[in-house]
């Protein structure tokens, strides 16, 4: 347990809710004894504007006088149960995501979380980027807001460019890191 003296502390748990329009939600995880507030600023801070429920966070955390606080997120993981869930369901094994396909940095034009679509453009090119809802949930999100600045892993489908993953635009911008052996290449 943090207490008020220490340093933030490092935890991993999953979040409970999140609500954007509220701008907070909270996070449980084994480590602590009650709820975690996540307030929108953190996940700001870290790149992003949601987190689906369920998704997996790791954070820093800090005693305040009104509880337990996330200081600042670290990385925002999809939620494991959900896509085993929709694995099972469909009966189909569990995508995993090509991570030899790059990053490309890229700001969402609109996202409509009713129809479960919106696009996005990748800088410096013109084509809209299909972005789906599940390809959200895949990633740990549950919605992006309008000029959002993100990173996107994007492929040709048969309508024509959509993204696979989605990240905190930052991602788009850090090395990409390779094994030794592609190195010694």
């Amino acid at each position: 347990m943090v207490s008020d003296e220490a340093a933030a502390e490092e935890v991993t748990g999953v979040v409970k809710w999140f609500d954007p329009a509220k701008g907070f939600g909270f996070i449980i995880a084994e480590e602590v004894d009650s709820d975690i507030l996540l307030h929108a600023n953190a996940l700001r801070n870290f790149g992003l504007s949601s987190v689906c429920d369920g998704a997996r966070v790791r954070i820093t955390l800090q005693q305040t006088p009104r509880g337990l606080q996330a200081l600042e997120v670290l990385a925002v993981l999809p939620p494991q149960l959900a896509e085993a869930q929709t694995s099972a369901a469909s009966g189909a094994p569990a995508e995993e995501i090509d991570r030899s396909i790059p990053l490309e940095a890229a700001r969402v034009k609109w996202f409509d979380k009713v129809k479960g679509f919106g696009f996005a453009n990748i800088f410096g090119k013109s084509e809209d980027v299909f972005v789906h809802m599940e390809t959200l949930r895949r990633s740990g999100l549950a919605e992006l807001q309008a000029g959002e600045a993100i990173a996107l892993r994007v492929i040709d489908g048969e309508r024509g460019r959509m993204a696979v993953s989605i990240e905190p635009w930052e991602a788009g911008l850090a090395p990409v890191e390779t094994d030794d052996a592609e190195q010694a290449e």
